[in-house]
This record gives structure tokens, sequence and C-alpha cells, in this order.
């Protein structure tokens, strides 16, 4: 099991992701491994990644490796249970093309409801923005979309190096800017 994370452009990546019928299932445990795995592997190599869907690395399940204090590592069978009226744009970034950003529309809050590797089955209500986006992002994956599909906006794509470059001028052109100036 690689975890490498696939290229846009990878066909399995438009494919909508398997439920999770039993979470001890040894095969979804190792599958689950290789997801927090790759996670960390992506972090240390670029600097960034709060979370990963299984589809990134050619696992088609409903599963969702974290870094986020106080959540699990992995959850399993997410689904966004409301979404707030508000919306947001943001640029978003993915794992799939890490020198890319793309100004996209999200909730600006949702309500969420996963299973864990206990078994049981837990509830988020009303995420701040920085996890609503996240969240929206990552399901977005396990439904077979990607930040391109969102795409809003006149010139919605942008190089990171050009982002990085000039930082202030990309803030002002969306709602919520959650990357460091």
């Amino acid at each position: 099991m690689s975890s490498r994370i696939l290229a846009v452009g990878t066909a399995s990546l438009r494919e909508i992701a398997n439920p999770v019928d039993d979470v001890r299932d040894p095969v979804v445990l190792e599958e689950a491994r290789a997801l927090t795995e790759a996670l960390r592997v992506f972090r240390e190599e670029h600097g960034f990644g709060r979370a990963i869907a299984a589809p990134q690395i050619g696992i088609g399940k409903r599963m969702i490796g974290l870094a986020l204090p106080g959540w699990p590592e992995v959850i399993v069978n997410p689904e966004i249970v409301w979404r707030s009226e508000e919306r947001m744009t943001l640029w978003d970034d993915c794992m799939c093309f890490p020198e890319m950003l793309v100004m996209v529309e999200r909730h600006v809050s949702v309500s969420i409801q996963y299973t864990a590797f206990d078994g049981c089955v837990h509830v988020k209500n009303s995420l701040p923005r920085d996890l609503s986006e996240l969240i929206q992002h990552e399901i977005d994956h396990l439904d077979g979309k990607l930040s391109f599909d969102r795409a809003i906006g006149a010139n919605p794509y942008v190089h990171r190096s050009v982002f990085e470059a000039d930082i202030v001028t990309f803030a002002r052109l969306v709602d919520y800017f959650p990357h460091t100036l």
C-alpha cells in the first residue's frame, strides 16, 4: 500500500468513495494507518496539510485522516448534516496539486456526523470557518470532486509562488483568508 499522494488528473480521484461497513476490519485498519502516514509524510515535505481523504492515496473508501487537536486521527463515513446559509470565498489548496491555489466558495459553517474507530457515531455541530472549509474540501474528495470543480471568479487559479510573493493582494480578493500574513 502506497502513501504517495495522487496527482490531479488521476482518474480515480473522480470516483465516489464507498462507505466503510466495518471499522474493525483489518484491511480498513491498515488503510487508516496508511492514510495517517501519508498525511505525516506530506506535512514533513511541504509544511502544510491538516487533512487527507483516502481517495488521495488511491483508497476508495470514505475515510479522512486528520492532524487536528481534539479530533481522531481518522474519521469514517463523514457526512455533512447541516450547512449555514452564509457562504465565503477563500483560496483553497490541495495535496493533489500543492503548487496551486484555487478560489472557491464554501459554506461558512457546517455540522458533520462521522464514525470513529471506537465504532461510535459522533457529531460536531456548527464548526468554525477553518474546520468547515477543511471538512467540505475533504468530503468533496470522497465525492470525486476537486477544488477546480468549485472554482469561481475571473482568475480563480494561482501558482503558490505567485501567491506567496503578493499574499496581501490575494487576501483582499476573498472573504476568508486563514493564510499567514
